[in-house]
């Protein structure tokens, strides 16, 4: 492998928040690889991981650790020396920084003192599984790590399960199974796609109903690897027939204007089988909407 030397140009001053490979190491930009070789410093979730990719490419520039358990103490480091001009590259083990990795109090930090943050985009496992899964892209909601204790992650996966759109979460694989679990009673048995080992040798893509995906892993040994699972958003509820006709002889009844909301609202409630404050409260929602004065 060809060793990677700094441009001619060495990058500005600033801190370089570097996307690496979430697995296969070709999975790196030519600019990632210059900005890399040309800092001054890297600060490295995990200087050994890191240290593998880095002579993969004969890079030779300074590594520091910077994870969950120092950033607080790193991050003020980091930015004396960013505020005297150096140019730091921050990466994590895999994929981009600050995505439900370290990174997030220093992008911040140096946001809130005026440093330069220059993103240096390329791989995310979120992404990189979103574009070959199968379900719907147009929106999506990534969740990351759901949260740690049951009656949290209960309420949260409640809070999601209205969304009608794509949801994203990242996963260990010890706690994959009874996670997936969790989800069929939380949000029903919908169509699902598990990434797992993306961009590596054993690279697996599971899909069908998250109780088909279950009934799969249970049959394992174990379940190994990195995982994200992409989960189908909610599907859309009809609004029944009945209220749109409401609606619709409501607006009527506005237009003609012969009539005050208390008599309109008992009229209707008697034809369409409903109380008279359901459809004073929609006949109020509806003039509102419309610009209307309330009567």
């Amino acid at each position: 492998m060809p060793s990677i030397s700094p441009t001619s140009e060495k990058p500005a001053p600033g801190l370089y928040v570097v996307a690496t490979p979430i697995g296969h190491l070709a999975d790196i930009t030519l600019r990632a690889l210059s900005v890399l070789a040309g800092a001054d410093l890297i600060a490295a979730e995990d200087t050994r991981h890191t240290r593998r990719l880095l002579d993969h490419y004969q890079i030779r520039s300074r590594l520091v650790s910077y994870h969950e358990h120092n950033e607080a103490r790193r991050t003020a480091e980091l930015i004396v020396q960013l505020a005297q001009g150096a140019v730091i590259a921050l990466v994590s083990d895999a994929g981009t920084p600050s995505v439900s990795d370290p990174g997030f109090r220093l992008v911040q930090a140096a946001v809130a003192e005026g440093i330069p943050v220059f993103p240096i985009p390329g791989v995310s496992a979120a992404v990189t599984a979103l574009s070959a899964a199968g379900l719907p892209t147009d929106q999506f909601t990534f969740v990351g790590f759901p949260v740690r204790g049951q009656s949290k992650r209960r309420r949260q996966m409640a809070a999601l399960a209205h969304l009608p759109h794509t949801l994203i979460f990242y996963q260990s694989p010890q706690r994959l199974i009874s996670f997936l679990e969790e989800l069929t009673r939380t949000l029903g048995d919908r169509p699902a796609v598990l990434a797992r080992e993306l961009t590596k040798l054993h690279e697996e893509f599971l899909r069908g109903r998250l109780s088909e995906i279950l009934a799969d892993l249970r049959g394992r040994e174990s379940v190994k690897g990195e995982c994200t699972l992409l989960v189908a958003g909610a599907e859309a509820v009809a609004v029944p027939a009945e209220v749109e006709d409401l609606d619709a002889a409501i607006r009527r009844a506005l237009a003609g204007e012969k009539s005050s909301l208390k008599a309109l609202s008992k009229e209707l409630a008697v034809r369409f089988r409903v109380s008279r404050k359901q459809v004073y409260e929609r006949a109020l929602a509806l003039k509102a909407g419309n610009g209307e004065a309330d009567a």
